[in-house]
Formats: C-alpha cells, structure tokens, sequence
C-alpha cells in the first residue's frame, strides 16, 4: 500500500542502514488523547514494524495473528525508533519482539505471531456463536462533533478518525450511564483508507473507555493489551463494541471485538487498563 493516507503516513518508518532491526518514525500531535499518544497507534506503530521484521522473506508472514503489548510509559508526540527481533520463523507461522523507544525510554514492548490471513490451511471455515452487536446505522449515532468543545481541545485523534456512537451507549456523555459498562460504535477513517490487519490494531483501542458507562469517570492508560486478528476486514465501516465485566481498586479490563461490513468478528482484544479518577490527575 503506498503512503498516501493519514494513517501510513504517520505510522511510517525508516529503516538504518546500519542496522535493520532498528527503523525511525514520527508520534504525531494528532494521534494525542490527553497528554499522551493513544495506546493503538502506538500498537500499529509496532504492529507495522513487525509486518517488515518478519514479513520479508519468502514466507509472508505480514499479517498479525496475536500481539500483546506492555504499556511502559507514556508516549508523547515526537521522534522515536522501534526495535524489532525474529525469535522464530516457522512454514505458516514467525514470532517476533518490538521495542517503542522514545526519549531514551522504553514506551511500549510488544510480542507477536505473524503469518499469512489468507495463506493458511483453513482460511473460511467459520463456525462461531459470537453475533454482531446491534446499533442504528452511522448516519444514526452519535458523531464525536458533539463531544463537549473543552474535551475536544484535549483529544485531537478524534479528527483523524471518523467514530459514530450507538445512542444507546452513550448516556454516560449525559450523566445517564447505563451502569452495563457497555460503549459501542461505527469506526473508518475520513479521508477514505479501507480498513486492513493494521488498522484493526488501532481499532481495538479506539472507543471511550468502558468504564464511562459504569459511570466511573477519568481516563483509563492501557497498561496491557493483547489483540487477536482473526481475518481480512472487507472494505466500509468497522463495528466496534468494548466492555468490561469488572472494575475493581482503580484497575479494569476491557473487551473489544471487531466486525467488519460483511458481518465478520475480524479482530477481538482483551486489556488491563488502570482508571485515572478525577482526584487522582
């Protein structure tokens, strides 16, 4: 794919002449929610720093299968290098490490299998009971435009992507929280790019934190977060729905699923996510 959308561009990177495990990029200001850089560009960041670790043989293991990412420290817009590291190369599957480093510190530290989505033995034989949530279509949910202005000054991802929310998720933006800790919604990105393995890292992170319908407010750092890609997501709209069945001493997980416009569970994600509460920022 050349690099002629946002999203590539801005999770692009150069490899060193000197040393191929190491590749540069750029954490953009609009990627920023809060003070920090959100938790799933940063996972395509590695993510894409992957694919070329461990895609570049004949094999083509560019697709991610499983990836799990620690959350080190808080990223910030800015310079940083990815070191990657092949620990095995297998005939359908390769693993391997990415390291974000940024300001001499260590940002985020992920390990993951790759291989080929459309390669493998069994690719189409689906059988599952998972169904896909069901919403109003997006001309029908809530834009992230209405979000409240203060808010908006202090999130600008939100104008790199293009999220509508399910009415009926979103009582919490009122004071009505459901109490179900439930948030889901429509994701594509506004300036046409379809939806592929790596934007599927993003999108696993990318709803307000589940937490907000419980009705406990504060922003929620991911402290860890292991994504599962489980097919090639069909051009249009991505469905996203996160949840969390237990929030307890400040720390919650969250579960996200993925589907695509053909009604398919692409991805799915479980993470730890710590709950900054007003009292303590």
């Amino acid at each position: 794919m050349t690099e002629t959308y946002g999203f590539d561009r801005e999770t692009a990177l150069t490899p060193r002449p000197d040393d191929p495990s190491l590749r540069d990029g750029e954490l953009h200001e609009g990627w920023r929610i809060g003070m920090g850089i959100n938790g799933g560009l940063l996972l395509a960041l590695a993510g894409r720093a992957l694919a070329a670790e461990l895609g570049g043989d004949d094999r083509g293991h560019r697709d991610p299968f499983s990836i799990s990412a620690y959350y080190l420290s808080a990223s910030r817009p800015g310079p940083v290098t990815v070191r990657t590291e092949t620990l095995r190369r297998g005939r359908t599957v390769s693993t391997g490490t990415a390291s974000v480093v940024q300001d001499g510190q260590e940002r985020l530290r992920a390990i993951a299998t790759y291989g080929d989505l459309d390669g493998h033995d069994h690719a189409g034989d689906v059988r599952t009971s998972a169904t896909p949530p069901q919403m109003p279509p997006p001309e029908r949910c809530a834009g992230t435009d209405l979000a409240p202005p203060d808010f908006l000054k202090i999130a600008p991802m939100l104008d790199r992507i293009e999220l509508r929310l399910d009415p009926d998720t979103v009582g919490w933006a009122v004071g009505a929280p459901s109490g179900r800790g439930l948030i889901q919604g429509w994701l594509r990105l506004p300036d046409g790019r379809e939806p592929d393995p790596l934007m599927l890292l993003l999108a696993v992170d990318t709803l307000p934190p589940a937490s907000f319908d419980l009705g406990v407010g504060g922003w929620a750092p991911t402290l860890e977060l292991t994504a599962h890609v489980r097919a090639r997501p069909a051009p249009g709209w991505l469905r996203l729905k996160h949840s969390t069945r237990n929030f307890a001493d400040g720390y919650m997980e969250e579960d996200a699923e993925v589907w695509d416009s053909a009604g398919r569970l692409v991805a799915q994600s479980r993470q730890l996510a710590r709950v900054r509460l007003p009292e303590d920022a």
